[in-house]
């Protein structure tokens, strides 16, 4: 599990870039900007899998909601205008929001990945995995946004 997760966020994988290394060299302009009206930029990308790692590390920890630092829940809005400081902060964020939960799930038993924990419906392995490919689902929409960007 913990290979996929860093296979996934920042370790060098055979499909391309990974989460993190799909936001490399990517502006706070870059990172603001939406394709279009109701469109989700980078940014918000960013804010969103950093709220999901806080998620499964909470379900694994068996902690209770609410303890985010951000006020909302999966997607959130951006300040206006999006500076490089809010930016490198966001990124800073994830980064953290990930190494929390590497930390979590390096605590795991193999047999706390068929858990299902209270209020959940999947064992936390499903879960884990899921957590992972859902790093490697927005680095792809990533990649795409960062395309459409230079036409």
């Amino acid at each position: 599990m913990l290979d996929l997760l860093a296979e996934a966020y920042d370790r060098k994988s055979w499909h391309g870039p990974n989460l993190r290394g799909s936001i490399r060299r990517v502006s706070a302009s870059e990172a603001a900007r939406s394709p279009g009206p109701g469109r989700k930029s980078i940014a918000q990308i960013v804010l969103h899998a950093a709220y999901w790692k806080y998620t499964v590390r909470r379900r694994i920890l068996g902690e209770a909601r609410g303890s985010f630092p951000l006020k909302g829940s999966n997607w959130f809005e951006l300040p206006n205008p999006y500076s490089e400081p809010a930016w490198r902060a966001a990124t800073k964020f994830l980064d953290e929001q990930h190494r929390l939960l590497v930390a979590a799930v390096s605590k795991m038993t193999p047999a706390d990945l068929n858990r299902v924990t209270p209020g959940g419906r999947y064992p936390l392995g499903f879960v884990i995995r899921g957590i992972a490919l859902h790093d490697v689902y927005h680095a792809g929409q990533i990649q795409i946004l960062k395309a459409l960007g230079k036409n």
